[in-house]
């Protein structure tokens, strides 16, 4: 099988600038380095012992008096078990543990059993229970879900992996560690997001005049996403605090203080990328197939069939974007919906007004790319070259 030249440039190129943009956003630092607690997994062996609140404070209550049932309930129950160290300098070694079974935060903890694969944590008195490891279970749905693309969509299919691998790296390597190291968050979203743009529609599509108009929609779009952002934040007076969450990045140890507006902004114009760039693809794919089997078309009927698809797709788009919203902030609205006093006082909290926000502003973005693209189509795809007859029957006077 043949490999473009275009093809791999473009997959050097891309894995250069993720090189280059890492070292520039982490400032020679890395993530996830913590050298205060070591961090081991493992697989427990057996439970050993289970020892109850009762007995963690019987000589307290021997000497201070009787122990209420609510101090019971925040000290819980603690399993004792062993497990076999899994990966790193201890692999192999048995180490005991322990896994506190506290109920206090109103739910009943899953309790560790044989052949489970769990993290430990060493805090310097002992090793305890910090969680299931999870990660190979979500890599095997993961391997399944790469199988089903490569069936179904063989090359392209390739490339879409290709394309949401990188775009992933370039998110975790690139965007979060600038922000966590003081760049402007605002420029490093844009940048992000048109780095994203480009490697994937041209590594899906290819170095044609589909992938140009799709590029050209495409970043339109985001970039008036952007702007409803920008503005919107002035009118609706946002303060960036949304849950603990905010607070909790507030509080971060940093040499600047996060603008939590800004992350506002990144969120909303990340969210929306994929539906834009989903409608630009769509609208570019299907003009470039009316005219490659039309025997003549205009560049009014190519536009009208442009903005008449794009109002098929604006519907369901709109409607992916406000479902994916609510949907996965449901549990914070459920919780708001109890604790307001009214319908007024809940659509009025920040977080609420963000999320429509963010709805909002996504879906601004997909009504402007599907026209853009559509216009940008008609116009690209109809500049002047000779056609397949013109093209036969020169060949054929030359013969």
């Amino acid at each position: 099988m043949k490999i473009k030249l275009s093809y791999l440039l473009t997959i050097i190129i891309s894995i250069l600038i993720l090189l280059i943009g890492h070292q520039a956003a982490v400032q020679n630092r890395f993530l996830f380095i913590d050298n205060t607690f070591e961090h081991v997994r493992a697989r427990v062996i057996e439970v050993t012992d289970r020892i109850r609140a009762e007995d963690l404070v019987f000589d307290f209550d021997d000497e201070f008096g009787v122990v209420d049932d609510f101090f019971l309930t925040l000290i819980g129950e603690t399993l004792v078990f062993d497990a076999e160290v899994t990966n790193g300098a201890r692999r192999g070694q048995v180490i005991s543990a322990e896994q506190n079974l506290n109920d206090f935060m109103l739910f009943t903890p899953v309790e560790v059993k044989e052949g489970d694969a769990v993290l430990l944590i060493n805090t310097g008195i002992g090793w305890y229970f910090n969680g299931f490891f999870r990660t190979d279970r979500i890599f095997i749905l993961g391997i399944i879900f790469a199988v089903c693309v490569l069936l179904f969509g063989r090359k392209k299919g390739f490339n879409t992996l290709l394309s949401l691998s990188l775009t992933c790296i370039a998110v975790f390597s690139i965007f979060i560690p600038s922000i966590l190291s003081g760049k402007n968050i605002y420029l490093m979203a844009i940048l992000v997001c048109s780095y994203t743009t480009l490697m994937s529609l041209l590594l899906v599509i290819g170095y044609n005049k589909k992938a140009l108009a799709a590029i050209i929609g495409c970043i339109s779009g985001i970039l008036f996403a952007g702007f409803i952002c920008i503005v919107m934040d002035r009118l609706l007076l946002l303060t960036g605090v949304l849950d603990e969450h905010s607070r909790h990045l507030l509080n971060l140890p940093l040499e600047n203080p996060l603008d939590l507006r800004a992350i506002i902004f990144a969120g909303i114009i990340i969210g929306a990328m994929g539906a834009i760039m989903d409608v630009s693809m769509s609208i570019a794919s299907s003009l470039w197939e009316i005219r490659e089997e039309a025997s003549t078309v205009s560049f009014k009927s190519l536009l009208r069939s442009g903005l008449n698809i794009g109002r098929d797709i604006l519907g369901s788009m709109a409607n992916t974007l406000i479902l994916a919203y609510i949907g996965s902030s449901l549990s914070v609205v459920l919780v708001l919906s109890v604790y307001s006093t009214s319908l007024m006082e809940l659509l009025n909290r920040e977080m609420i007004i963000v999320e429509i926000l963010q709805a909002l502003a996504g879906s601004f973005g997909i009504l402007l790319a599907l026209p853009l693209t559509a216009l940008f189509c008609s116009v690209i795809y109809l500049r002047k070259e000779p056609n397949r007859g013109e093209a036969k029957s020169r060949k054929k006077t030359k013969g």
